[in-house]
């Protein structure tokens, strides 16, 4: 499936999603929704999870002062938002096993436009965020991909408890669920 079938196919949890979806279809008919340069611009995360246990997995995110899942910037030539997230997790991660979850296709999961400061060079932005689930089998090999990149892995309610971003309690929750039922 490609990116703007799933967009077409996806049903928002709330208004303010319902929102963000449209902003996400208006940028896709744009020129570029991954240029960085543009002040909305698309952005592939995922929730890593190892089913077996329960237990999610947050890295800490020095420029946000905050336990986030994985994820970031497409690539160049990268048009699948699947594509950064799963790249972005292994590399932030060291896991060389992640793969789609709950399902063998990737199933997005979450969609959101977060704001993001002005740092590194960057004036204040939006990341159009498309989300999904990773899981793991080996969640005793996590490497993080520098020192101040610290990861943590929790079960759902001590998830919910670590993280300070309202929208990613929206994912949060929703993926507890999901583990809930596997």
């Amino acid at each position: 499936m490609s990116f703007a079938t799933d967009l077409a196919a996806y049903q928002p949890g709330s208004p303010q999603e319902g929102a963000d979806l449209a902003r996400a279809r208006d940028l896709l008919a744009g020129p570029d929704p991954w240029s960085r340069s543009a002040p909305l611009h698309v952005t592939g995360s995922a929730l890593v999870v190892h089913p077996p246990s329960a237990r999610v997995l947050l890295r800490w995110h020095e420029r946000q002062q905050a336990w986030l899942q994985v994820g970031g910037h497409a690539d160049p030539g990268e048009a699948d938002p699947f594509v950064t997230a799963l790249r972005e997790g292994a590399e932030e991660t060291g896991l060389d096993d992640l793969r789609p979850w709950p399902g063998p296709e990737p199933a997005l999961v979450h969609l959101v436009a977060v704001r993001v400061p002005a740092g590194k060079g960057e004036p204040a932005h939006e990341h159009l965020d498309v989300r999904y689930v990773l899981a793991t089998d080996t969640p005793d090999a996590i490497e993080p991909e520098n020192a101040t990149a610290r990861l943590r892995w929790l079960d759902a309610g001590e998830a919910v408890d670590a993280v300070t971003e309202d929208n990613l309690l929206v994912m949060l929750r929703r993926v507890a669920d999901l583990l809930a039922g596997a």
